[in-house]
Formats: structure tokens, C-alpha cells, sequence
């Protein structure tokens, strides 16, 4: 990050449990990805509000396609051009508020599977505006698989009010969060494949201790306690047509 990205992060670096949470969003939509591309390099990858991923540059193989606003597009051609990427790399700039998914990727629409990715998005979202999404996708994907982070009611009311009241502060919002989030993608046409929660694979990669000091045997006891509320934030994989 840059000066002013640091001191829009500097009122988070206290929040452990987020910051570990990102980490392992991140870490688990990589290995869902690099698991797809071992088993067909020339996947195409789309990541919708892509923000300053890396992946591109970081996973073998994949035809790669970043979807989002002109002004972040435009930041990461600067400081991460386009032509020091391993991979095949395009970048779409798009106004959310005035154009669709739909006529931004229409070049990309083919029927064979693709990959998705929209990480740390739909908890912004209004799920009118995430069905209009989904809808848009599908258009476009008559085959894919989707992968997204989603959180429940009780796990944001029990563990994330505080990082989100910095959130307001810094200009974001939540939405008002579901019970069952992914029952708005069922109800699309969905099929959960997979599901992962943060605090479970945190706990089982040790990164609770190398980050927060809290050893495995003290994780695994929460999980046993607090298991469905820390299992309300999660990435999922879903599958479609």
C-alpha cells in the first residue's frame, strides 16, 4: 500500500481477528483456484470488484479478466502493469452505478465453465442488487462456479460491530446481514460444493497462534463452544448449471 492506504488501514491494525480473517480469504479462494487450474490451466478467471488482488501474477496458468470501477483499474495499471504478469491478464473498467456486468463481459461469454470470483463484496450489497448480479452472471455463464465470502447475522452482532464501526467511519457498510446468506443463492439456482469458515481452517493452519497467540488446543475449544456463530463467516464455492 501506499502512504494513504496505510493510513486508511492504520485504525484496523489493532482489529487481530479481522486482519487474520482477510488473510485467510484470501488464502482460501487462492487454493480453490489453484486446485481448478491444475486440473485445466486455461480456465478463465473473473473477478468481479476485483480491488488490488493479486492473483494473476501470484497462480500458474488461468486467462485472467479484473472487473472494476475506472479509478481502481486505473491505480493498478500504474503500479502493477499489465505486462509483468505471467499470465493472460485483461483488465475491464466498469461504472457499478451505471453499467451492467453483462454488457462490460459480453466478450468473455462462452458456455464452457468458468471460474468467479467476488471477494469481500456481497456483505455491501443489498440482495436486490446481489440477485440483479447473480442474474447478470448467469447470462453470461451458463457454467461456472462462483467463489465469494458470505456472513451471517449472529457472527456479525457477536464479533464484527466493533471493525465495522471503523468501517462507517472510513466511509463503508454492511448491509443488514441474513441468517442463512447463502439461501438467497439456492433460491438462484446454486449449489453449495463447498464451504469453509475463516476460524476452522485459521485453527487448522496455525495461524491463530502466529497471529493472535492462541494456541490450537484453545481454538479447537471455541470451535466445540461457539462453532455455528464462528462459522458464520465463511467462503463459499458454488456451483451453477
Amino acid at each position: 500500500m501506499d502512504e494513504r492506504g496505510m493510513q486508511i488501514f492504520a485504525p484496523f491494525k489493532s482489529e487481530t481477528m479481522a486482519n487474520i480473517s482477510n488473510i485467510l480469504r484470501c488464502r482460501i479462494i487462492d487454493d480453490f483456484v489453484r486446485n481448478s487450474l491444475s486440473e485445466a490451466a486455461d480456465s478463465l478467471v473473473i473477478s468481479i470488484g476485483a480491488g488490488f488482488d493479486t492473483r494473476p501474477y501470484r497462480l500458474n496458468g488461468g486467462n485472467w479478466v479484473e472487473l472494476d470501477e475506472p479509478q481502481i483499474i486505473n491505480y493498478k495499471n500504474e503500479k502493477l502493469p499489465i505486462a509483468e504478469c505471467k499470465n493472460i491478464l485483461t483488465r475491464v473498467a466498469i461504472d457499478f452505478s451505471s453499467e451492467t456486468i453483462t454488457e462490460k463481459l459480453m466478450s468473455f461469454k462462452r458456455d464452457k465453465p468458468i471460474i468467479i470470483v467476488i471477494e469481500g463484496v456481497f456483505m455491501y450489497l443489498e440482495p436486490e442488487t446481489i440477485e440483479v448480479t447473480l442474474r447478470q452472471i448467469q447470462s453470461l455463464c451458463p457454467r461456472h462456479v462462483l467463489l465469494c465470502d458470505l456472513i451471517t447475522r449472529k457472527f456479525f452482532e457477536k464479533f464484527a460491530t466493533r471493525v465495522h464501526a471503523k468501517l462507517v467511519s472510513a466511509g463503508g457498510r454492511f448491509t443488514e446481514r441474513p441468517e442463512h446468506p447463502e439461501a438467497l443463492f439456492a433460491n438462484n439456482g446454486y449449489v453449495v460444493t463447498s464451504h469453509i469458515p475463516m476460524f476452522r481452517r485459521a485453527a487448522e493452519l496455525g495461524v491463530l497462534w502466529q497471529r493472535a497467540r492462541i494456541p490450537t488446543f484453545i481454538a479447537k475449544l471455541f470451535l466445540g463452544v461457539l462453532m455455528k456463530d464462528m462459522n458464520g463467516y465463511a467462503v463459499y464455492r458454488f456451483g451453477y448449471g
